[in-house]
């Protein structure tokens, strides 16, 4: 496995759940801690250009794990069970954006909250709306090497898609190769009733992974089992990335440092 940590713009919504802003000093920091990648959390695809991006991971010796498109919907309310014309649109030209950048770094787009809320609408509507973007993205992202992973949220963000089971019976609806699953430990210790038999029913799916703690916090400063989690991840043969989303508690450079000496002090030997 490869170790990455969540990262933004310094224009980043507040609300942002990454641990560092501002895409130069963020990847330097990640490097000089050990990191092997990052993942960019992204609100437009303009937001750094390619040739700055491609010298900034080769200075420092890293990756990208994945785009992230959480701020699509916090910062620009784009999302895939939008109704109207015009911001579907919108919506669908940003996600062919962040697919073209993937297919240099990552290969990989992340739908977190952009998938939508229900919202008081017809649920058969809902879905029919989020299937259609969703499968006209993944035939874009096919034809550019690039996989649209889902990620599973929980109810208290969003009331669409939640846990592991939904997730897989949209993916199995969407029924494209290249549209996978990312859970995410924080919100299966919410949603999922076993993190570790879910991973293990579920591990055809699984493209990437997200680790916080059950306060959100570094992994290790909460509650969830991670022996387990790694377990699991072993029991699947899971090589990918393992990303660090958290709030940057009690401040970024400690809660980097806490997750990746954590991660790397009790479970190093799935790191090697």
């Amino acid at each position: 496995m490869k170790l990455s940590v969540a990262i933004a713009g310094k224009e980043a919504m507040p609300n942002a759940f990454v641990v560092y802003r501002g895409l130069e000093e963020s990847i330097k920091k990640a490097s000089d801690l050990g990191y092997d990648g990052v993942e960019l959390a992204l609100k437009r695809p303009d937001e750094i250009s390619r040739r700055d991006l491609k010298a900034l991971l080769n200075k420092n010796n890293m990756e990208v794990s994945a785009i992230s498109s959480g701020q699509v919907w916090a910062a620009r309310q784009l999302c895939f069970t939008e109704e109207n014309k015009e911001k579907r649109i919108e919506l669908k030209q940003t996600f062919r954006d962040f697919i073209d950048l993937a297919s240099d770094f990552g290969q990989l787009v992340n739908i977190g909250r952009t998938r939508g809320s229900l919202e008081g609408k017809d649920p058969i509507l809902a879905e029919n709306l989020f299937l259609d973007a969703a499968c006209e993205l993944s035939d874009y992202a096919a034809k550019r090497g690039v996989k649209l992973i889902l990620e599973p949220v929980n109810r208290y963000e969003i009331d669409f898609i939640n846990n592991l089971d939904q997730s897989v019976d949209m993916i199995e609806k969407v029924n494209k190769p290249n549209f996978k699953m990312m859970p995410d430990i924080f919100h299966m210790n919410i949603e999922d009733a076993n993190i570790k038999e879910s991973l293990i029913k579920y591990g055809q799916y699984i493209e990437y992974i997200h680790f916080a703690d059950s306060n959100r916090h570094a992994p290790g400063d909460g509650h969830i089992n991670f022996t387990e989690v790694f377990e699991a991840l072993d029991t699947i043969g899971y090589k990918g990335w393992t990303t660090v989303e958290i709030l940057p508690y009690p401040n970024p450079d400690t809660a980097a440092v806490r997750s990746i000496n954590y991660l790397k002090e009790n479970f190093g030997k799935y790191y090697n």
